[in-house]
C-alpha cells in the first residue's frame, strides 16, 4: 500500500487530484479490526473544466496511465494494490472528504475519513457488507455518537440507521 499512497500525493501534490482520502474496507481498518478486503477505496476530488457538466475521472486514469498504471476493470493496480477512485458525487462524500483526518501509514501521510462518516457512507449505501462492518465499529468503542447522530440527521439517514441497528 506504500507505492499507492505515495503515488496519491503525488497525483495531489501536481494537482492531477485536489484532494483524496481513504474510505471503504481499508479505511474501516483505520479504526478497527483487520478483517479480508481486496481493494483500496479512495474518494477523490478531480479538477474539472468549469463547462462540464458530468463528472469525469478520465483525467486522473490518463494521468496513471502515463505513469504506467493502466486501468484494470474498475480499479487501477499500484504497487499490487487494487485502487478504485470514487468521484465525491452527492453532499455526504463532499462534507465526508473535506473532513478527512490527516494520519499516517508506514509513515507515509495520507487522509482516511472519519469513522462517523464512513458508517454514514455505509447506511447510504446499504450493501450487507457495509452494515456489516457498524457492529464492529461499535465495539471498538470509536464513535462519537453525537457526530454520527448529527450526520445520519442532516443526510437523512436517520431512519435507515434506526432500521439497521434495532433488527440486530
Amino acid at each position: 500500500m506504500d507505492q499507492a499512497l505515495h503515488v496519491l500525493n503525488d497525483l495531489e501534490k501536481e494537482g492531477t487530484l485536489t484532494r483524496y482520502a481513504i474510505g471503504g474496507a481499508i479505511g474501516a481498518l483505520f479504526y478497527t479490526e483487520p478483517f479480508t478486503t481486496f481493494d483500496l477505496d479512495v474518494f477523490v476530488i478531480i479538477p474539472q473544466p468549469t463547462e462540464t457538466i458530468i463528472y469525469s475521472l478520465q483525467p486522473l486514469y490518463a494521468r496513471l496511465q502515463e505513469l504506467g498504471y493502466p486501468a484494470e476493470k474498475e480499479c487501477v493496480n499500484i504497487g499490487g494494490i487494487p485502487v478504485q477512485f470514487l468521484p465525491t458525487y452527492n453532499p455526504l462524500l463532499e462534507e465526508a472528504l473535506n473532513a478527512a483526518i490527516d494520519t499516517q501509514y508506514n509513515t507515509i501521510p495520507t487522509r482516511v475519513l472519519s469513522v462517523e462518516h464512513l458508517v454514514a457512507i455505509s447506511v447510504q449505501t446499504g450493501r450487507p457488507k457495509d452494515r456489516a462492518r457498524i457492529p464492529m465499529f461499535q465495539e471498538a468503542n470509536v464513535l462519537n455518537e453525537s457526530k454520527l447522530m448529527d450526520i445520519l440527521t442532516r443526510y437523512h439517514l436517520m431512519e435507515k440507521w434506526l432500521l439497521w441497528t434495532s433488527s440486530k
